[in-house]
């Protein structure tokens, strides 16, 4: 794609890196058979190319963004499948990242969406701040009718029907390998997950201990930033970053450390992407870099131990493949590779690829689009008969979960169990 940025517009790091991504794509629509919000609207500008276009009109001319602008950049998921089918090697993510931040500083919202922007980017990455919200959200949901507004009702119908409780292993501490040590690795304990389910983190680091893993919580580590970052929210989104790189590098420089391990994916495609964050301050860039290079999904990690073969369960599970996982870490095959030898059969929905609708805050924001691709993905996979779902994304498991009742669980709940943990609370439940 020809651009026409200036001498001056390209001094910009922000510009420039746009400038690179936008003379990658040649127009070929590829994207438009994988991106689901194209596949629910029909809009060519609501398709990535579509969006391209418009991002690129909006920062040659260097104007601020305008409602046309920002309504098909919102109405964009993030799923990143874009990224996967282009041949060209786009990166879609940094462009559509970068107009965010642009639509933040030069668009004045509606005072709704201001408000409702503002009360996501201040409660969800704050674990404790989102408890009482969910609570609040339980004891409003009788009167979810009589909001005028779609969004209100969406955020009600998020709570959980029992908010579990706090668990002390989400607190700063290390927990020590069980045999002969193997690595030490961090463990990011998110922001929303420990509200919403505390049995992801406390399996994880049972299966890591058991694999010869010292885990440690690291002190000042939280909110990895996705949530504030796609929102277009840099400062909010780079505090969260930065203090999540100093705790790390911290352990590092101390006791040593091996990698970040992160169980939500969300999260990970966001870390994966700090030296791009940072690439630019010179007081984190070196260390943002390092962060980025030794962080893995847990799915990855537990392939580099090794786990051993189980015998047939007899339970048939559908995996989730969540989109960043899938499309925005490009980890594929691990977490099925994984299930298959713990002795689960694993099988996939049709059009694997499409994205559940949760993305982040997409479902909060956006769910009248949002319930669309939910329906779709749970036919696809109740389609296959599955006694169980598991996926990789504490989204994902939210959002299919509120539209089935098989019972919906983290991959490494079934990696825990299938290793001498306890059975997954879910299945227990059903």
């Amino acid at each position: 794609m020809q651009t026409f940025f200036t001498p001056d517009q390209l001094k910009d790091p922000g510009i420039a890196r746009a400038n690179e991504v936008l003379r990658a794509c040649v127009h070929c629509g590829f994207c438009t058979a994988t991106c689901p919000t194209y596949q629910v609207l029909g809009d060519e500008l609501d398709s990535p190319r579509g969006r391209i276009y418009l991002i690129k009109d909006m920062l040659e001319q260097g104007r601020p963004a305008d409602e046309k602008t920002v309504q098909h950049i919102d109405r964009c998921l993030s799923c990143l499948a874009c990224m996967t089918t282009c041949p060209s090697g786009v990166h879609y993510m940094h462009l559509v990242d970068h107009a965010r931040d642009h639509i933040e500083r030069t668009y004045r919202r509606p005072l709704m969406d201001r408000m409702l922007r503002a009360v996501l980017a201040r409660i969800i990455p704050y674990p404790t701040r989102f408890r009482l919200a969910l609570g609040l959200a339980k004891l409003g949901r009788p009167l979810a009718a009589l909001l005028p507004d779609a969004r209100l009702k969406a955020m009600l119908a998020m709570a959980p029907r029992t908010i579990p409780p706090v668990s002390r292993n989400d607190d700063p501490q290390t927990f020590a390998a069980q045999g002969a040590p193997r690595m030490r690795v961090a463990l990011m304990t998110g922001c929303a997950q420990k509200a919403l389910n505390t049995d992801i983190n406390d399996a994880t680091i049972r299966l890591l201990r058991r694999l010869g893993c010292e885990v440690v919580v690291a002190r000042g580590a939280g909110c990895c930033g996705a949530l504030t970052h796609h929102m277009g929210k840099t400062d909010l989104s780079h505090g969260s970053a930065a203090a999540n790189i100093r705790a790390w590098m911290a352990e590092k420089h101390g006791a040593g450390l091996d990698h970040v391990v992160i169980n939500t994916s969300g999260c990970g495609t966001t870390v994966k992407d700090y030296g791009h964050m940072f690439r630019t301050d010179p007081a984190l860039a070196q260390d943002a870099a390092a962060v980025a290079g030794m962080t893995l999904d847990i799915s990855e990690l537990v392939v580099k131990l090794g786990i051993p073969e189980g015998a047939a369960k007899g339970l048939r599970v559908a995996y989730h493949a969540a989109c960043s996982l899938q499309h925005g870490q490009q980890v594929k095959s691990a977490p099925k590779d994984l299930l298959k030898r713990a002795g689960f059969e694993v099988v996939e929905p049709a059009d694997s690829h499409l994205c559940c609708g949760s993305a982040g805050t997409y479902n909060l924001l956006q769910p009248e689009i949002s319930a669309q691709l939910k329906a779709r993905k749970v036919a696809t996979l109740e389609a296959r008969r599955p006694d169980i779902i598991a996926a990789g994304n504490i989204g994902c498991m939210m959002q299919i979960g509120s539209g089935t009742g098989v019972p919906v669980v983290h991959t490494v709940e079934l990696l825990d169990w299938a290793t001498g943990g306890p059975k997954p609370r879910a299945l227990t439940a059903g």
